[in-house]
């Protein structure tokens, strides 16, 4: 089966680069290009062919990434929307993971990376670049995963962790002080296997502990 995959960035040699690419991978091609989301949402209305999958750059004119996949999240509900940026700060990933994206790459991506990233896609609905950061630590503590439960505390934290707050803002919130908002953040890191916030998110997402 081949799977349609939609693209939007606003520099040109890198959608084109980008088109080359996806278009080299096996059960996959390229079947719309667009600059910005405005242009994109153009193109869309009178496409015949809509993506499975769309790769929508953060930062664009016009219309940026968020907006975009906020609008193709309402327009088209069963497409797979893929965050693309050079920007790795917190607060911008968890933006576009709340407007509907299910993974999160950086430009940097290698290749191969990417391609896998597609294919768990297709298959999962789904993909969290932590999965592919394996160390002694995560082989660990995933040994150790089973004994673990989440508590009231920690989920009121987790649920709190999936939105645009900081944590300073959260520790204000929890009535709790940073310090012990590091020691949740660092626990649930270890409980459900992951190394980042955006990591974070996506697996309390797919494990139904959280709802955006």
């Amino acid at each position: 089966m081949i799977y349609k995959v939609g693209l939007a960035d606003d520099h040109q040699l890198f959608l084109k680069s980008l088109k080359m690419l996806i278009d080299s991978f096996k059960n996959f091609e390229v079947c719309v290009e667009a600059l910005n989301g405005e242009e994109l949402q153009q193109k869309l209305n009178v496409s015949e062919h809509i993506p499975d999958i769309m790769l929508i750059d953060v930062n664009m004119p016009v219309m940026d990434g968020v907006s975009t996949a906020k609008w193709l999240n309402q327009k088209f509900p069963t497409m797979y929307l893929v965050a693309l940026s050079m920007n790795n700060k917190d607060d911008t990933i968890i933006k576009m993971i709340r407007a509907g994206c299910c993974c999160y790459l950086l430009k940097d991506t290698h290749p191969n990376e990417l391609e896998r990233a597609l294919n768990e896609i297709v298959k999962k609905g789904f993909y969290n670049a932590d999965a592919t950061n394996i160390n002694l630590q995560k082989i660990l503590a995933a040994e150790e995963k089973h004994v673990h439960k989440i508590s009231a505390r920690e989920l009121q934290f987790l649920q709190l962790a999936c939105t645009d707050l900081t944590y300073v803002q959260i520790a204000a919130l929890m009535k709790l002080s940073e310090r012990t908002i590091d020691g949740y953040r660092e626990i649930l890191f270890m409980k459900l296997e992951v190394q980042s916030r955006v990591g974070l998110c996506m697996e309390a997402l797919r494990q139904n502990l959280v709802k955006l």
